[in-house]
């Protein structure tokens, strides 16, 4: 198939016409107007609501045999031995009825019925989260020898679960009493409260104005349209998109911003109730990440933000403008090469990029791609953006809002490398061991998109196909690298200033975030007032310091895709083995195995320094 079946589509985002409507306002469809082999098959989590019905009432039903432990894993082995193992089977069943409410819910956001599902789902969490909560106190209260003695002289039962008990012990001075832990994790079911006001606001209540597209139309303006029409070779349509989304936005400013203070608040209690010294801290200690990573992060980053300032100056004089302003920053410097790309080509194109990783990993990345796995077009209602979800015992799910430029391209090979890592860690690793983190997470999806990248290069002669190829990589390390570490720089500003009692006001937040684009974009850009309202926008900041990750997840895989890229076997099977790996390790040390250590700042310089050779030879194509 070349083209998508309803002639109605162009690749998915642009205008929803009947035949003889010419001049209609442009309209995202509704979900039952896409067709089902661009829709994700949640049968595979559930066949029907009754059967999530059902497994929702057996875990709950299961909780009070997990309750029932309470007091006991101290006296044997084989307590705490099914103890553990009676909460694996509850959480594997608890996150498969999540993720079906989740995606059933991201479908469309303004169905209550959905949202209700996944709202008890949450609930429940929270109820299993409770009754769960005694076990690491009372791990705590087992003396060492005796716990030793219980995980090393075992037979081999205690196998999947001696690094989960090891960490235990190396946190432990951050547990509290039974009664403690169970009212925090019955607190965190109201810390989500901030994210869902955000997310229902922004994806479901709020109602952006219609604006020009590039053909004169009247367009509804969407988030996702938002990133189009932003990136138009027609001045006018950008800047008029720009001012119509976050002129939006400041009119539900003091919404989004209580709801951004609810979340630093809930933050700051967390933190100090496990004794931290500061959120950052509270958040990296889970999985064991120096707070030197962060900083040495941001402040080389910061230190190495010339080659950004020379490339917006590129920006500016081959745009041929007078000023450079917020809205010209995602034009490309030359004419798309790679418009309206059919999805079915898009999918071929990752295809041939990846098969450096191998036979096994390009076949199972073909089934996946075609049984059931992408959510791929929008639709009205549906949850903005793209991720890859799922849990142990379920396909690695991926919600998309497929547009048909390179950009949903990269998107897919992004997304591809979440999914890979989940079907490789979960394939090979027992549920206790079977979740990777974030940190690691990062790196296997920015494997993917430089490999996609470094493969358009090889393949092309064409100059200004090389120049376009270029434009995006800059761009996916712009945005990537630099972007992300000027969240994270925001971030620790501001976490800071509610730690300290200082002013977190969505007005001072919008100052702040100001100054951090001047800072970072350099003297030739002109700060638009109207960008000190982006922060608003910004989903993953209600995951407090989550975003730094994908800064050095993006610095890792420059280092790593060099050797895979190049057909060295050693530097593959390295990579597949850390892909395997799941959460069987901490971080630092599964990415130091795969051949790169990120606690020193020398990947980021070498990322950036990546960055400098790839404007040099933009630049030498434009000159």
């Amino acid at each position: 198939m070349t083209a998508l079946p309803n002639p109605s589509y162009d690749n998915g985002l642009s205008a929803f016409l009947p035949p003889g409507s010419e001049g209609a306002v442009v309209r995202i469809p509704s979900r039952d107007e896409v067709a089902d082999e661009f829709k994700w098959d949640p049968s595979a989590v559930f066949a029907s609501e009754d059967d999530w019905e059902a497994e929702f009432l057996r875990v709950r039903e299961a909780l009070p045999r997990l309750a029932a432990f309470k007091g006991t894993l101290g006296e044997s082995a084989s307590n705490l031995l099914r103890c553990l193992r009676t909460r694996d089977e509850i959480f594997a069943s608890l996150a498969r009825v999540h993720v079906y409410a989740s995606m059933k819910s991201h479908e469309d956001m303004t169905v209550s019925r959905y949202q209700t599902l996944s709202d008890r789902s949450e609930g429940l969490w929270a109820e299993a989260s409770a009754a769960s909560g005694f076990i690491s106190p009372e791990l705590l209260s087992i003396p060492g020898e005796t716990l030793n003695a219980f995980i090393g002289d075992d037979g081999g039962a205690f196998d999947d679960y001696r690094f989960e008990l090891r960490d235990t012990i190396r946190r432990r001075e951050r547990v509290r009493s039974g009664e403690e832990e169970t009212l925090l994790a019955r607190a965190s079911e109201m810390s989500s409260v901030p994210f869902t006001v955000f997310s229902m606001l922004a994806n479901a209540d709020m109602r952006f104005p219609n604006v020009k597209d590039e053909d004169g139309n009247d367009a509804e303006l969407s988030e996702e349209r938002y990133t189009k029409l932003v990136s138009s070779r027609n001045r006018d349509v950008r800047k008029g998109a720009f001012e119509a989304l976050y002129e939006t936005y400041r009119k539900n400013l003091n919404t989004f911003g209580a709801a951004f203070n609810g979340m630093l608040k809930a933050s700051r209690f967390f933190s100090k109730a496990r004794g931290y010294e500061s959120d950052l801290a509270a958040s990296l200690d889970g999985p064991n990440i120096p707070v030197s990573v962060y900083h040495n992060l941001v402040e080389t980053t910061e230190s190495r933000l010339e080659p950004l300032h020379r490339y917006m100056a590129l920006r500016k004089r081959t745009l041929g403008l007078d000023e450079l302003h917020m809205y010209d920053v995602y034009v490309p410097l030359v004419e798309n090469p790679y418009r309206d790309i059919p999805w079915e080509t898009a999918k071929g194109m990752v295809r041939e990029a990846l098969r450096p990783l191998g036979s096994e990993y390009s076949d199972i990345l073909a089934r996946g791609m075609t049984s059931g796995w992408i959510d791929v077009l929008p639709n009205r209602g549906k949850r903005s953006g793209a991720y890859s979800g799922g849990a142990f015992g379920t396909p690695p799910y991926i919600l998309m809002n497929y547009g048909g430029e390179l950009s949903d391209v990269l998107t897919l090979a992004h997304e591809l490398g979440h999914s890979m890592h989940s079907h490789y860690s979960r394939a090979n690793q027992p549920y206790p061991m079977s979740e990777y983190t974030i940190f690691c997470a990062e790196t296997a999806s920015a494997v993917n998109e430089e490999l996609l990248l470094r493969h358009m290069l090889n393949i092309t002669d064409d100059r200004m196909k090389r120049a376009y190829i270029l434009n995006s990589k800059l761009e996916r390390i712009r945005s990537t690298l630099y972007r992300q570490v000027m969240f994270a720089s925001f971030e620790r500003d501001v976490h800071g200033r509610g730690e300290n009692g200082c002013d977190t006001s969505a007005e001072c937040l919008c100052g702040l975030w100001r100054e951090k684009n001047a800072m970072y974009f350099g003297p030739e850009m002109v700060t638009d007032e109207l960008i000190g309202f982006e922060w608003l926008r910004i989903p993953h900041f209600y995951s407090p310091f989550y975003v730094y990750q994908y800064a050095t997840g993006c610095s890792a895989a420059l280092s790593l895709s060099r050797g895979i890229a190049g057909g060295d076997a050693g530097s593959r099977a390295r990579w597949l083995k850390f892909l395997a790996s799941g959460g069987s390790g901490y971080p630092i040390d599964l990415l130091k195995s795969a051949g790169v250590d990120m606690s020193t700042p020398n990947p980021i310089s070498d990322a950036i320094d990546l960055f400098s050779a790839a404007l040099d030879d933009l630049e030498g194509l434009l000159s």
